[in-house]
Protein backbone atom coordinates (compact mmCIF):
# COMPACT_ATOMS: atom_id res chain seq x y z
CA UNK A 1 0.00 0.00 0.00
CA UNK A 2 2.64 2.37 0.66
CA UNK A 3 4.62 1.71 -2.93
CA UNK A 4 1.45 2.82 -4.15
CA UNK A 5 0.40 5.77 -2.50
CA UNK A 6 4.32 7.10 -3.19
CA UNK A 7 4.37 5.79 -7.25
CA UNK A 8 0.75 8.31 -7.02
CA UNK A 9 2.40 11.12 -5.05
CA UNK A 10 5.29 10.75 -8.02
CA UNK A 11 2.68 10.93 -10.71
CA UNK A 12 0.71 13.75 -9.29
CA UNK A 13 4.35 15.67 -9.04
CA UNK A 14 4.85 15.35 -12.04
CA UNK A 15 1.76 16.04 -13.41
CA UNK A 16 1.77 19.51 -11.58
CA UNK A 17 5.42 20.57 -12.94
CA UNK A 18 4.35 19.04 -16.23
CA UNK A 19 0.69 21.72 -16.26
CA UNK A 20 3.04 24.62 -15.01
CA UNK A 21 5.65 24.00 -17.94
CA UNK A 22 3.16 23.66 -20.37
CA UNK A 23 1.43 27.08 -19.08
CA UNK A 24 4.80 28.29 -18.80
CA UNK A 25 5.04 27.36 -22.86
CA UNK A 26 1.64 29.10 -23.95
CA UNK A 27 2.71 32.19 -22.08
CA UNK A 28 6.18 32.15 -24.13
CA UNK A 29 4.24 31.01 -27.29
CA UNK A 30 1.58 34.09 -26.51
CA UNK A 31 4.19 36.68 -26.22
CA UNK A 32 6.31 35.76 -28.89
CA UNK A 33 3.41 35.41 -31.51
CA UNK A 34 2.04 39.00 -29.94
CA UNK A 35 5.88 40.47 -31.42
CA UNK A 36 5.47 38.67 -34.37
CA UNK A 37 2.24 39.78 -35.46
CA UNK A 38 2.97 43.66 -34.46
CA UNK A 39 4.45 44.33 -37.32
CA UNK A 40 2.42 43.38 -39.61
CA UNK A 41 -0.28 45.10 -37.61
CA UNK A 42 1.40 48.41 -38.43
CA UNK A 43 1.75 47.56 -41.81
CA UNK A 44 -1.83 46.52 -42.85
CA UNK A 45 -3.13 49.73 -40.74
CA UNK A 46 -0.75 52.58 -40.47
CA UNK A 47 1.74 51.41 -43.51
CA UNK A 48 -0.87 50.50 -46.18
CA UNK A 49 -3.75 53.59 -45.14
CA UNK A 50 -1.61 56.58 -46.12
CA UNK A 51 -0.25 54.79 -49.47
CA UNK A 52 -3.79 54.45 -50.66
CA UNK A 53 -3.34 58.32 -51.40
CA UNK A 54 -0.61 57.49 -53.94
CA UNK A 55 -3.12 56.35 -56.29
CA UNK A 56 -4.16 59.63 -57.50
CA UNK A 57 -0.92 61.07 -57.49
CA UNK A 58 0.94 59.66 -60.72
CA UNK A 59 2.70 56.86 -61.45
CA UNK A 60 6.19 57.51 -59.47
CA UNK A 61 4.08 58.14 -56.52
CA UNK A 62 1.95 54.49 -57.34
CA UNK A 63 5.51 52.73 -57.84
CA UNK A 64 7.17 54.94 -54.95
CA UNK A 65 3.97 53.37 -52.78
CA UNK A 66 4.14 49.96 -54.42
CA UNK A 67 7.77 49.38 -53.87
CA UNK A 68 7.70 50.84 -49.70
CA UNK A 69 4.86 48.51 -49.14
CA UNK A 70 6.89 45.22 -50.59
CA UNK A 71 10.21 46.19 -48.84
CA UNK A 72 7.95 46.70 -45.71
CA UNK A 73 6.28 43.30 -45.87
CA UNK A 74 10.02 41.76 -46.44
CA UNK A 75 11.14 43.31 -43.59
CA UNK A 76 8.35 42.10 -41.31
CA UNK A 77 9.29 38.19 -42.79
CA UNK A 78 12.79 38.80 -41.64
CA UNK A 79 11.11 40.13 -38.28
CA UNK A 80 9.74 37.35 -37.52
CA UNK A 81 12.42 35.10 -38.16
CA UNK A 82 14.68 36.96 -35.82
CA UNK A 83 12.37 36.82 -32.69
CA UNK A 84 13.23 33.74 -31.46
CA UNK A 85 16.80 34.06 -31.77
CA UNK A 86 16.52 37.79 -30.22
CA UNK A 87 14.96 35.95 -26.93
CA UNK A 88 17.41 33.35 -27.19
CA UNK A 89 19.93 36.02 -27.29
CA UNK A 90 18.23 38.25 -24.10
CA UNK A 91 17.81 35.25 -21.98
CA UNK A 92 21.45 33.89 -22.14
CA UNK A 93 21.04 30.77 -23.73
CA UNK A 94 22.03 31.29 -27.05
CA UNK A 95 24.05 34.04 -28.96
CA UNK A 96 22.48 36.11 -32.22
CA UNK A 97 24.46 36.13 -34.74
CA UNK A 98 24.87 39.40 -35.75
CA UNK A 99 25.71 39.45 -39.94
CA UNK A 100 21.46 38.42 -39.51
CA UNK A 101 20.71 42.18 -39.12
CA UNK A 102 22.92 43.09 -42.04
CA UNK A 103 20.00 42.50 -44.55
CA UNK A 104 17.02 44.22 -41.95
CA UNK A 105 19.55 47.07 -41.97
CA UNK A 106 19.73 47.22 -45.43
CA UNK A 107 15.80 47.20 -45.93
CA UNK A 108 15.34 49.97 -42.81
CA UNK A 109 17.37 52.37 -45.13
CA UNK A 110 15.61 51.42 -48.54
CA UNK A 111 12.47 51.70 -46.58
CA UNK A 112 13.59 55.42 -45.31
CA UNK A 113 14.71 56.20 -48.75
CA UNK A 114 11.36 55.31 -49.95
CA UNK A 115 9.53 57.61 -47.78
CA UNK A 116 11.88 60.30 -48.50
CA UNK A 117 11.74 59.92 -52.18
CA UNK A 118 7.37 59.65 -51.39
CA UNK A 119 7.46 63.11 -49.93
CA UNK A 120 9.51 64.56 -52.51
CA UNK A 121 7.18 63.91 -55.65
CA UNK A 122 4.04 64.91 -53.23
CA UNK A 123 3.11 61.20 -52.99
CA UNK A 124 1.24 61.27 -49.65
CA UNK A 125 -0.61 63.51 -47.69
CA UNK A 126 0.52 65.77 -45.23
CA UNK A 127 -1.53 63.38 -42.23
CA UNK A 128 -0.52 60.19 -43.97
CA UNK A 129 3.41 61.46 -43.32
CA UNK A 130 3.39 60.56 -39.92
CA UNK A 131 1.61 57.67 -40.04
CA UNK A 132 4.08 56.21 -41.93
CA UNK A 133 7.12 57.56 -40.09
CA UNK A 134 5.32 55.38 -37.61
CA UNK A 135 5.26 52.53 -39.46
CA UNK A 136 8.70 52.89 -40.76
CA UNK A 137 11.15 51.17 -37.97
CA UNK A 138 8.85 48.79 -36.38
CA UNK A 139 9.83 45.71 -37.89
CA UNK A 140 13.67 46.18 -37.78
CA UNK A 141 13.67 47.65 -33.98
CA UNK A 142 11.67 44.94 -32.45
CA UNK A 143 14.17 42.19 -32.30
CA UNK A 144 16.99 44.97 -32.33
CA UNK A 145 15.81 46.44 -29.00
CA UNK A 146 16.35 42.95 -27.45
CA UNK A 147 20.13 42.74 -28.87
CA UNK A 148 21.88 45.82 -27.34
CA UNK A 149 21.46 47.67 -24.01
CA UNK A 150 18.79 49.94 -23.46
CA UNK A 151 21.35 52.78 -23.72
CA UNK A 152 23.15 51.99 -27.03
CA UNK A 153 19.32 51.24 -28.48
CA UNK A 154 18.15 54.60 -27.64
CA UNK A 155 21.29 56.64 -28.75
CA UNK A 156 20.68 54.90 -32.52
CA UNK A 157 17.47 55.69 -32.43
CA UNK A 158 17.76 59.58 -31.66
CA UNK A 159 20.63 58.70 -34.47
CA UNK A 160 18.06 57.74 -36.97
CA UNK A 161 15.23 60.48 -36.34
CA UNK A 162 17.78 62.79 -36.79
CA UNK A 163 18.86 61.34 -39.86
CA UNK A 164 15.26 61.37 -40.98
CA UNK A 165 14.16 64.73 -40.01
CA UNK A 166 17.25 65.93 -41.85
CA UNK A 167 16.62 64.27 -44.93
CA UNK A 168 12.43 65.22 -44.94
CA UNK A 169 13.82 68.78 -44.35
CA UNK A 170 16.28 68.71 -47.38
CA UNK A 171 13.12 67.54 -49.68
CA UNK A 172 11.33 70.51 -48.31
CA UNK A 173 8.80 69.16 -45.67
CA UNK A 174 7.14 71.97 -43.92
CA UNK A 175 8.40 72.42 -40.40
CA UNK A 176 5.25 71.50 -38.49
CA UNK A 177 5.32 68.22 -40.36
CA UNK A 178 8.75 67.75 -39.47
CA UNK A 179 8.21 67.99 -36.05
CA UNK A 180 5.10 65.42 -36.23
CA UNK A 181 7.54 62.69 -37.84
CA UNK A 182 10.00 63.58 -34.98
CA UNK A 183 7.47 63.19 -32.27
CA UNK A 184 6.00 59.62 -34.27
CA UNK A 185 9.39 58.52 -34.09
CA UNK A 186 9.92 59.10 -30.40
CA UNK A 187 6.75 57.43 -29.89
CA UNK A 188 7.33 54.02 -31.48
CA UNK A 189 10.77 54.00 -30.24
CA UNK A 190 9.26 54.01 -26.80
CA UNK A 191 6.34 51.81 -27.83
CA UNK A 192 8.51 49.14 -28.45
CA UNK A 193 11.36 49.72 -26.04
CA UNK A 194 8.19 49.45 -22.97
CA UNK A 195 6.87 46.49 -24.53
CA UNK A 196 9.74 44.37 -26.32
CA UNK A 197 11.40 44.47 -23.17
CA UNK A 198 9.38 44.46 -20.33
CA UNK A 199 7.95 41.21 -22.64
CA UNK A 200 11.22 39.34 -22.82
CA UNK A 201 12.18 40.54 -19.23
CA UNK A 202 8.93 38.48 -17.89
CA UNK A 203 9.19 35.48 -19.69
CA UNK A 204 13.21 35.32 -18.83
CA UNK A 205 13.08 35.59 -15.04
CA UNK A 206 9.78 32.98 -15.31
CA UNK A 207 11.95 30.28 -17.33
CA UNK A 208 14.54 31.10 -14.76
CA UNK A 209 12.14 29.90 -11.84
CA UNK A 210 11.31 26.66 -13.85
CA UNK A 211 14.99 25.97 -14.60
CA UNK A 212 15.92 26.37 -10.62
CA UNK A 213 12.66 24.30 -9.89
CA UNK A 214 14.45 21.90 -12.42
CA UNK A 215 17.31 22.43 -10.86
CA UNK A 216 15.60 21.69 -7.13
CA UNK A 217 14.63 18.51 -8.43
CA UNK A 218 17.93 17.33 -9.85
CA UNK A 219 19.25 18.57 -6.27
CA UNK A 220 17.08 16.69 -4.75
CA UNK A 221 17.53 13.05 -6.48
CA UNK A 222 21.36 14.05 -6.23
CA UNK A 223 20.90 13.75 -2.06
CA UNK A 224 18.94 11.42 -2.17
CA UNK A 225 21.72 9.32 -3.51
CA UNK A 226 24.35 10.68 -1.23
CA UNK A 227 21.82 9.42 1.68
CA UNK A 228 21.51 6.16 0.08
CA UNK A 229 25.25 5.64 -0.53
CA UNK A 230 25.73 7.20 2.90
CA UNK A 231 23.67 4.23 4.41
CA UNK A 232 24.95 1.72 2.66
CA UNK A 233 28.37 2.27 3.60
CA UNK A 234 26.76 2.41 7.11
CA UNK A 235 25.11 -1.09 7.09
CA UNK A 236 27.70 -3.15 5.34
CA UNK A 237 30.85 -1.35 6.79
CA UNK A 238 30.80 -3.47 9.91
CA UNK A 239 29.25 -6.67 8.73
CA UNK A 240 31.65 -7.12 5.94
CA UNK A 241 34.76 -6.32 8.74
CA UNK A 242 33.17 -9.10 10.92
CA UNK A 243 32.91 -11.39 7.88
CA UNK A 244 36.78 -10.72 6.84
CA UNK A 245 37.90 -11.00 10.43
CA UNK A 246 35.96 -14.58 10.56
CA UNK A 247 37.24 -15.55 7.73
CA UNK A 248 40.46 -15.02 8.37
CA UNK A 249 40.39 -16.90 11.78
CA UNK A 250 38.19 -19.64 10.16
CA UNK A 251 41.36 -20.14 7.46
CA UNK A 252 43.56 -20.45 10.61
CA UNK A 253 41.81 -22.71 12.15
CA UNK A 254 40.93 -25.10 9.39
CA UNK A 255 44.97 -25.37 8.71
CA UNK A 256 45.15 -26.06 12.52
CA UNK A 257 42.84 -28.54 11.79
CA UNK A 258 40.14 -27.37 14.47
CA UNK A 259 36.43 -27.53 14.25
CA UNK A 260 35.95 -24.69 15.40
CA UNK A 261 36.52 -23.15 12.15
CA UNK A 262 32.73 -24.83 11.15
CA UNK A 263 31.16 -22.80 13.67
CA UNK A 264 33.10 -19.47 12.30
CA UNK A 265 32.06 -20.09 8.56
CA UNK A 266 28.68 -20.93 10.32
CA UNK A 267 28.81 -16.91 11.84
CA UNK A 268 29.82 -15.31 8.71
CA UNK A 269 26.73 -17.15 6.63
CA UNK A 270 24.21 -15.49 9.48
CA UNK A 271 26.24 -12.05 9.62
CA UNK A 272 26.32 -12.40 5.62
CA UNK A 273 22.16 -13.43 5.24
CA UNK A 274 21.59 -10.61 8.13
CA UNK A 275 23.34 -8.34 5.96
CA UNK A 276 20.99 -8.76 2.98
CA UNK A 277 18.27 -8.36 5.01
CA UNK A 278 19.46 -5.11 5.88
CA UNK A 279 20.60 -3.86 2.48
CA UNK A 280 16.96 -5.07 1.80
CA UNK A 281 15.56 -2.42 4.34
CA UNK A 282 17.54 0.08 3.06
CA UNK A 283 16.86 0.21 -0.23
CA UNK A 284 12.94 -0.04 1.13
CA UNK A 285 14.02 3.36 2.91
CA UNK A 286 12.61 1.51 5.98
CA UNK A 287 15.77 0.83 8.22
CA UNK A 288 16.70 2.63 11.36
CA UNK A 289 19.61 2.16 13.61
CA UNK A 290 18.69 1.22 17.23
CA UNK A 291 20.78 2.51 19.60
CA UNK A 292 20.91 -0.41 22.31
CA UNK A 293 20.92 -3.38 19.55
CA UNK A 294 24.18 -1.57 18.39
CA UNK A 295 25.80 -1.12 21.29
CA UNK A 296 25.06 -5.15 22.08
CA UNK A 297 26.36 -5.49 18.87
CA UNK A 298 29.45 -3.46 19.11
CA UNK A 299 30.52 -5.13 22.35
CA UNK A 300 29.89 -8.38 21.05
CA UNK A 301 31.94 -8.05 17.29
CA UNK A 302 34.75 -6.12 19.52
CA UNK A 303 34.89 -8.62 22.15
CA UNK A 304 35.01 -11.41 19.28
CA UNK A 305 38.25 -9.59 17.44
CA UNK A 306 39.96 -10.18 20.88
CA UNK A 307 38.95 -6.33 21.78
CA UNK A 308 37.71 -5.66 25.51
CA UNK A 309 35.08 -3.61 25.33
CA UNK A 310 33.37 -1.59 28.15
CA UNK A 311 29.89 -0.30 27.56
CA UNK A 312 28.53 2.52 30.33
CA UNK A 313 25.53 4.41 30.49
CA UNK A 314 23.07 2.45 28.25
CA UNK A 315 20.56 1.89 31.00
CA UNK A 316 20.38 5.50 32.03
CA UNK A 317 18.51 8.33 30.77
CA UNK A 318 21.18 9.10 27.94
CA UNK A 319 20.68 5.48 26.71
CA UNK A 320 17.10 4.39 27.42
CA UNK A 321 16.09 7.58 27.87
CA UNK A 322 16.62 9.73 25.14
CA UNK A 323 14.06 10.40 22.18
CA UNK A 324 13.81 7.28 19.15
CA UNK A 325 15.36 9.99 16.74
CA UNK A 326 18.14 10.61 19.03
CA UNK A 327 18.72 7.40 19.81
CA UNK A 328 18.69 6.21 15.79
CA UNK A 329 21.52 9.03 15.21
CA UNK A 330 23.65 7.54 18.00
CA UNK A 331 23.14 3.95 16.70
CA UNK A 332 24.92 4.92 13.30
CA UNK A 333 28.05 6.66 15.44
CA UNK A 334 28.34 2.87 17.24
CA UNK A 335 27.71 0.73 14.30
CA UNK A 336 30.83 3.28 12.35
CA UNK A 337 33.32 3.61 15.41
CA UNK A 338 32.54 0.06 15.73
CA UNK A 339 33.80 -0.58 12.52
CA UNK A 340 36.79 1.85 12.23
CA UNK A 341 37.93 0.07 15.81
CA UNK A 342 37.85 -2.98 13.79
CA UNK A 343 39.77 -1.66 10.78
CA UNK A 344 42.40 0.44 11.99
CA UNK A 345 45.80 0.06 14.30
CA UNK A 346 45.73 -2.92 17.07
CA UNK A 347 43.85 -1.55 20.03
CA UNK A 348 42.97 -3.87 22.74
CA UNK A 349 40.74 -2.23 24.71
CA UNK A 350 37.17 -0.04 23.94
CA UNK A 351 34.79 2.15 25.78
CA UNK A 352 31.75 3.18 24.94
CA UNK A 353 30.31 6.03 27.40
CA UNK A 354 26.62 7.30 27.18
CA UNK A 355 26.08 10.81 29.36
CA UNK A 356 23.86 13.73 29.55
CA UNK A 357 25.16 16.89 29.60
CA UNK A 358 24.01 20.78 29.21
CA UNK A 359 20.47 19.54 27.65
CA UNK A 360 22.44 17.01 25.42
CA UNK A 361 23.24 13.53 24.91
CA UNK A 362 27.09 12.84 24.39
CA UNK A 363 28.29 9.57 23.41
CA UNK A 364 32.31 8.83 23.28
CA UNK A 365 33.66 5.42 21.66
CA UNK A 366 37.73 5.76 22.71
CA UNK A 367 40.02 3.19 21.92
CA UNK A 368 43.74 2.86 22.19
CA UNK A 369 44.57 2.85 18.70
CA UNK A 370 45.42 6.14 18.32
CA UNK A 371 48.79 5.38 16.70
CA UNK A 372 47.58 3.69 13.76
CA UNK A 373 43.88 5.47 12.76
CA UNK A 374 44.20 7.81 9.82
CA UNK A 375 43.62 11.30 9.86
CA UNK A 376 39.79 12.45 10.45
CA UNK A 377 38.33 13.11 7.14
CA UNK A 378 40.31 10.61 4.87
CA UNK A 379 36.71 8.43 4.61
CA UNK A 380 33.25 8.89 4.00
CA UNK A 381 31.83 7.34 7.37
CA UNK A 382 32.55 10.20 9.70
CA UNK A 383 31.14 12.70 7.03
CA UNK A 384 27.84 10.72 6.61
CA UNK A 385 27.88 10.60 11.08
CA UNK A 386 28.18 14.39 11.05
CA UNK A 387 25.69 15.24 8.28
CA UNK A 388 23.53 12.32 10.31
CA UNK A 389 23.57 14.86 13.09
CA UNK A 390 23.58 17.95 12.02
CA UNK A 391 20.34 16.99 10.70
CA UNK A 392 19.18 17.14 14.75
CA UNK A 393 21.67 20.14 15.20
CA UNK A 394 24.39 18.09 16.90
CA UNK A 395 27.70 17.55 15.96
CA UNK A 396 30.71 15.20 15.93
CA UNK A 397 34.43 15.19 16.83
CA UNK A 398 37.05 12.64 16.22
CA UNK A 399 40.84 12.68 17.03
CA UNK A 400 43.76 11.55 18.94
CA UNK A 401 42.75 12.03 23.25
CA UNK A 402 46.26 11.57 24.24
CA UNK A 403 47.87 8.74 25.69
CA UNK A 404 48.04 6.52 22.93
CA UNK A 405 43.68 7.41 22.96
CA UNK A 406 41.74 7.90 19.90
CA UNK A 407 38.00 9.40 20.92
CA UNK A 408 34.92 9.96 18.47
CA UNK A 409 32.26 12.19 20.08
CA UNK A 410 29.09 12.56 19.29
CA UNK A 411 26.80 15.43 21.01
CA UNK A 412 23.12 15.91 19.93
CA UNK A 413 20.56 18.27 21.95
CA UNK A 414 17.50 17.03 23.19
CA UNK A 415 15.96 19.21 20.94
CA UNK A 416 16.46 19.35 17.51
CA UNK A 417 17.26 22.50 15.75
CA UNK A 418 15.89 25.80 16.45
CA UNK A 419 14.77 24.62 19.67
CA UNK A 420 11.99 21.72 17.59
CA UNK A 421 11.54 18.32 18.98
CA UNK A 422 13.49 15.80 17.68
CA UNK A 423 11.62 13.67 15.19
CA UNK A 424 10.35 10.23 16.03
CA UNK A 425 11.01 7.17 13.44
CA UNK A 426 8.39 5.81 11.36
CA UNK A 427 6.96 2.52 12.91
CA UNK A 428 6.81 -0.30 10.29
CA UNK A 429 3.96 -2.42 10.14
CA UNK A 430 4.25 -6.16 9.71
CA UNK A 431 3.23 -5.76 5.95
CA UNK A 432 5.59 -3.69 5.40
CA UNK A 433 7.85 -5.84 6.68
Amino acid sequence: MKELTEVIGHVRGWRRGWTERTKLQRIDLYTRVTLCALPWIFLVSWGLLPLGATLDRGPAAMALGGAFFAVNAVQCLLSNRNVSLSFAHYRGSEPFPMRRLRLPAALLAVLTGLLVALAAVGGIKDEGLALLVLDLPVAFTIPYVLLVPVRTYLLHCAAFAVALVALLAAVGVPGGLLFGAALSLFVVFLLVLTSTRPSAWSMSVMWQAEDARDMQARLAVAEERLRFGRDMHDVLGRNLAVIALKSELAVELAQRGNAAAVDQMVEVQRIARASQQEVRDVVRGYREADLPTELLGAKGVLEAAGISCTVEGADGPAGIGAPPAIQAALGWVVREAATNVLRHGDPRHCVIRLTTAAGAVVLEVENDGAGAVPEVGGGSGLAGLRERLAALGGSLEAGAAGDGLFRVTATVPLTGPRGLPSPAPRSISPEER
